[in-house]
């Protein structure tokens, strides 16, 4: 056995004990308050240009009849879910909405070219770094929140929890998760193009979130 073999194993026997040591928990921290995780959240994405709207639960729909016709958004595309039926149900007048109903080959020129917002909703937010976490599935696939020009997220203010290790523990994830989870912290940006950043190179260059109480 060479000696510089026996050096890398030697050094691998010493910190075994090391690699045994059972896993830490996570820090206990100071919960904050309602409020609190709030302010945090919605101070974190405005630094990085999203916006966030604190509306009664019930009053969603009735702030976009009011707020896509003032910013121009009338091709609207949305989910088969929950959100998805009420939006078609709702009739908001001067608006096209598309339902993500079907295979992405058979209209793909569509999503990139002609929607001009996508209404999801979220699984719940951090507060602490201001993310919304997304668990895409059938009724609201991926592409909706990365394609279209401006994503508009729906999150329950109950659902906006304080830190990612929260997340993990309420939300239960060491008990298995989806396939796909999304963080979404902001629109999209980039410096690549000479160190100039750009919003909306690589999907949505407007986020707003909708935080319903």
């Amino acid at each position: 056995m060479s000696e510089a073999r026996e050096k890398i194993l030697r050094r691998l026997r010493d910190n075994r004990a090391d690699l045994e040591q059972p896993l830490q928990s996570a820090p206990p921290f100071e919960p904050w308050s309602a409020e609190q995780r709030i302010a945090r959240f919605s101070e974190c994405q405005t630094a990085v240009h999203g916006e966030v709207h604190r509306l009664p639960a019930g009053k969603w729909i009735d702030w976009l009849a009011e707020e896509l016709p003032k910013r121009g958004l009338h091709q609207i595309l949305t989910g088969t879910g929950q959100i998805g039926q009420q939006l078609i149900a709702s009739k908001i007048e001067n608006n096209v909405f598309h339902q993500y109903d079907q295979p992405i080959e058979s209209w793909k020129p569509e999503l990139f070219s002609q929607i001009d917002v996508a209404i999801t909703g979220s699984r719940c937010g951090i507060a602490e770094t201001g993310t919304l976490v997304l668990m895409p599935d059938r009724d609201e696939p991926r592409l909706m929140s990365l394609v279209p020009p401006v994503h508009i997220a729906l999150l329950d203010a109950r659902k906006l929890y304080q830190t990612f290790a929260e997340v993990i523990e309420k939300e239960r994830w060491a008990d298995g998760l989806p396939t796909n989870v999304l963080l979404i912290s902001g629109p999209s940006k980039t410096a690549d193009i000479e160190q100039t950043l750009a919003y909306g190179i690589h999907g949505p260059k407007q986020l707003i979130t909708l935080l319903l109480e």
